[in-house]
């Protein structure tokens, strides 16, 4: 398979993501290789400190799941056989994704004064993120809706609550973000908030990894300084207008240097601006719950390239963990731990 035009080695200070993705470095240093040099020595002029560590600056809710035989159509009722209420929300479930997988997370978010609010911190904290970014707002958490059918399909309606007070930077989100090895962003919080933070993390050094979901026209001041992004193929056709992903794909690396677009059952396809292409397959599981795939995927991928993993690892890692996940009902409780991950590529082998 085709490989990324640049490489830079494995350096425990300064992830090899950094030097591939972050577009500024050739504008001020010149080649790609003087990048990689400066990246390998760890230069702090350029870079900052850096770490393996994932930031997550996003939405936070209690899903509220009915399972379903056959989703109800418009204007129609149909019976459920189960109701549960989980954490969940695109943000906090890439940070639980990234933190099961091995990599030390912060969340940054915010729930409301009541009892959700307690009960998604515990979860967080449960799972392993740092929540010390966590704000408490007056008013409701963020609740999703959620309708799961028998296929593992899913339809999803966000009340965003608590999540709209994240419109910009609290004291201290920036410190939280500048020793960090990559940050994801995701579009469930006020577009001002996911800006600020992209161009937080853009001063530190920090790769930036965005999520364009729910799919929305991006705004330049956002895209200039996002060096990832991963949209599923419905997001990639909204922001491209193309229903082939290969030519999606093109589109979308005029706008960042890197872009991976997951396929559902049939894997992902990755390109960035030097004509590289690559896929990578999907495991052949069952789906019983697709809630949590993606997050799950963005996720396991941000985690393995901020301890410096190469593209086409981290995609096959993140697909091993997709696969796991969408075996399992829920979304935090359905995601697979580093040992999980590890032996279920194993066994395929």
């Amino acid at each position: 398979m085709p490989s990324p035009a640049v490489r830079v080695p494995p350096s425990p200070r300064i992830p090899p993501l950094l030097a591939l993705s972050f577009p500024g470095c050739t504008a001020c240093y010149g080649s790609p290789a003087t990048v990689s040099r400066l990246c390998r020595q760890g230069s702090s002029g350029i870079m900052g400190r850096v770490t393996t560590t994932v930031a997550v600056f996003g939405s936070c809710n209690m899903d509220l799941v009915a399972y379903v035989g056959i989703a109800p159509r418009r204007g129609e009722t149909v019976l459920g056989r189960e109701f549960r209420t989980a954490p969940g929300g695109k943000g906090a479930n890439q940070a639980v994704a990234a933190a099961r997988a091995g990599a030390p997370t912060r969340f940054i978010g915010a729930v409301g004064d009541d009892e959700l609010g307690e009960r998604l911190q515990t979860a967080l904290t449960e799972y392993g993120v740092n929540t010390d970014g966590l704000r408490t707002v007056t008013g409701n958490s963020g609740t999703a809706h959620i309708v799961v059918d028998d296929d593992g399909g899913n339809a999803i309606v966000v009340v965003p609550g608590a999540n709209a007070a994240m419109d910009s930077l609290a004291p201290g989100d920036a410190e939280l973000i500048a020793g960090c090895g990559a940050l994801l962003l995701q579009l469930e919080i006020p577009f001002s908030g996911v800006e600020s933070a992209a161009v937080a993390a853009r001063e530190a050094g920090v790769p930036v990894i965005l999520t364009p979901a729910p799919a929305a026209e991006l705004p330049e001041a956002l895209l200039a300084n996002v060096d990832m992004l991963v949209p599923n193929e419905h997001e990639a056709a909204v922001l491209t207008g193309s229903d082939d992903p290969r030519a999606a794909l093109r589109k979308l690396v005029n706008l960042v240097p890197e872009v991976v677009i997951t396929l559902g059952a049939t894997g992902s396809l990755y390109g960035n601006r030097a004509g590289d292409i690559m896929e990578v397959p999907a495991h052949p599981v069952r789906a019983v719950d697709t809630t949590a795939a993606g997050d799950t995927f963005v996720g396991v991928l941000a985690a393995t390239r901020a301890a410096g993993g190469e593209i086409e690892e981290a995609m096959q890692r993140a697909s091993a963990a997709s696969a796991l996940t969408v075996g399992r009902n829920g979304a935090m409780s359905a995601m697979p731990t580093d040992q999980e991950i590890r032996e279920f590529r194993d066994a395929e082998r």
